[in-house]
């Protein structure tokens, strides 16, 4: 039997995770891959980016296939949208998709939080998303192809962020808690 080769960790890089919370909106994101199938059996992957002070689910990208250059677009589309984050908080998965990451947080300025191999509660925020959305919808639904699959997941977001109240906000959506955030910024500007 082939032997089990130990995965590489990325040292010298990057600020460990610990307890660090988010206390404003665009903070901290968090980021996760989650898998799923569809009826044909073939594997569909998920990017999953969440803001951890708004909970919003900034992005579900659904694929066949999500390399390094792909979670890089992502995050970078987001980043031209509402700004780089502080930090962005991963797990140290593929190498390359973390080293991808890692490259992309010091390009723009944003520090990366990885979190220790074995350890998902030092990503609490985006593992509490993926067992929502795995409850909820992944669990409930056998997608078809992959257009539909995009299609009702990006339902499902829009349904999560607009409709979803969370009671570390005062049962607020995350929209809503993006938004409050939002405005007083608007009238200062003016």
């Amino acid at each position: 039997m082939p032997q089990r080769r130990k995965r590489k960790l990325l040292n010298g890089f990057g600020v460990a995770a610990a307890a660090m919370s988010p206390i404003r909106p665009n903070a901290i994101w968090a980021m996760d891959f989650q898998f799923d199938t569809t009826a044909d059996g073939r594997t569909i992957k998920m990017l999953n980016v969440v803001d951890e002070f708004t909970r919003e689910a900034l992005a579900i990208t659904v694929d066949r296939c999500i390399d390094a250059d792909g979670v890089v677009a992502v995050v970078d589309r987001l980043a031209r949208e509402r700004g780089a984050p502080s930090y962005g908080r991963f797990d140290h998965g593929p190498e390359f998709v973390a080293q991808a990451v890692n490259d992309w947080c010091r390009f723009t300025g944003a520090d990366s939080l990885f979190i220790e191999p074995g350890a998902p509660w030092q990503n609490a925020w985006i593992e509490s998303f993926n067992g929502r959305l795995r409850d909820e919808l992944l669990n409930a639904w056998h997608f078809d192809s992959l257009r539909e699959a995009r299609v009702i997941i990006e339902d499902w977001r829009l349904d999560y962020n607009t409709n979803r109240p969370h009671s570390a906000h005062d049962e607020l959506t995350p929209a809503e808690v993006a938004q409050r955030w939002a405005t007083p910024r608007r009238h200062h500007a003016g």
